[in-house]
């Protein structure tokens, strides 16, 4: 891109915010790196398209990803994060830490679906790498792209900055606990009692504890970065401009006072507070005919009783092996070998 075009580029951002307006109608125009300051002296760096970092005059000692649109149809999330960005770019508000915002898949955006070709938020920790078929697919190339965008985000941090990640999401089915978060395996670390506090802080309760390593996007700063990583979901898929913000008002004001440096009320961790679970089962796909046992719109975190059939396929069946197991993401149309359904069962922060 011409130096004219990078400055008209510029003025266009400054003037409207309108980053990820962009990224969707003009990726190609933001496929070399931009740099630039604000008013305020913060600088702006645009990693390329949906990929925009903040670094104030003097930085704190965070640093912090908000990662929005991994599925392109979960739209609050990435309505929340763009108006972060365009409040950023004019003005309105400013970062107290080094920020990264990252917009997952831009054409999955486009076509309303949760991935065009590969499920992104199964291909981060190098699995992209091991995809065979459409090995050429946008979210193979893509993942590699936000786990090098990720990495240099971290490693440009100095060793007193601590480390955050959240993955926002909505979900496919409702659930009977609106508002909950996934935290990734730790391989044995401490969970830390003041993240969950935190997330208490943004109207999120309830907790799923993972119980091995996965190829999802917060797994992936989790581990080899040693960030705070959480799959956060707040809530039901809804088309663009269909979402009632005001579900959402108190994470999008607590995370708005994190990223600026405010303090935030949050009480003194107690297990009380929480609906904490952990893994139980995981059911992968193995045969075409796999089917759900239970109604397609049965909410994430309904229950069962021991022995009940939860699904089926040639040769097999999968049965809960508690008294109160539940469960989780269910979708019987992922493809063969992919996770079709996990189950938890209560636990606590020790």
């Amino acid at each position: 891109m011409h130096t004219q075009d990078i400055s008209i580029m510029i003025n266009s951002l400054l003037e409207n915010g309108q980053f990820l307006t962009m990224s969707r109608q003009q990726p190609d125009a933001l496929k070399n790196r931009v740099n630039f300051s604000l008013a305020n002296n913060t600088k702006v760096c645009i990693q390329g398209p949906g990929i925009i970092s903040f670094t104030p005059q003097v930085p704190g000692d965070k640093a912090i990803i908000l990662s929005c649109g991994i599925h392109g149809n979960e739209t609050a999330p990435i309505e929340i994060c763009e108006q972060y960005v365009s409040d950023i770019l004019l003005g309105n508000i400013a970062v107290a830490h080094r920020v990264l915002f990252i917009f997952g898949n831009l054409p999955a955006m486009e076509t309303g679906t949760r991935f065009i070709k590969e499920n992104l938020n199964r291909l981060f920790s190098g699995a992209h790498a091991n995809v065979q078929a459409n090995a050429n697919t946008y979210e193979v190339a893509r993942a590699k792209e936000l786990e090098e965008s990720v990495a240099q985000f971290f490693n440009l941090g100095g060793a007193q900055e601590t480390r955050y990640h959240y993955d926002l999401h909505t979900a496919i089915r409702p659930s009977k606990n609106e508002k909950f978060a996934v935290y990734p395996f730790l391989h044995g670390k401490a969970h830390s009692r003041e993240q969950l506090s935190f997330l208490l802080a943004c109207g999120i309760d309830t907790f799923l504890l993972s119980g091995s390593a996965t190829t999802t996007f917060s797994y992936f700063s989790s581990h080899q970065f040693d960030a705070h990583a959480f799959t956060v979901e707040l809530g039901k898929v809804q088309a663009f401009g269909q979402n009632d913000m005001t579900r959402f008002s108190q994470v999008q004001n607590t995370m708005k006072r994190f990223i600026c440096g405010q303090a935030i009320e949050v009480k003194s961790f107690n297990n009380g507070d929480f609906s904490i679970y952990q893994v139980n089962q995981v059911i992968n796909k193995s045969q075409n005919d796999f089917a759900l046992d239970f109604a397609d719109d049965l909410p994430n975190f309904s229950d069962f009783t021991a022995g009940t059939l939860l699904a089926h396929e040639t040769g097999c069946e999968f049965r809960a092996q508690y008294d109160g197991e539940a469960v989780v993401f269910p979708n019987a149309n992922v493809a063969i070998g992919q996770r079709a359904i996990l189950t938890v069962v209560p636990t606590n922060i020790e």
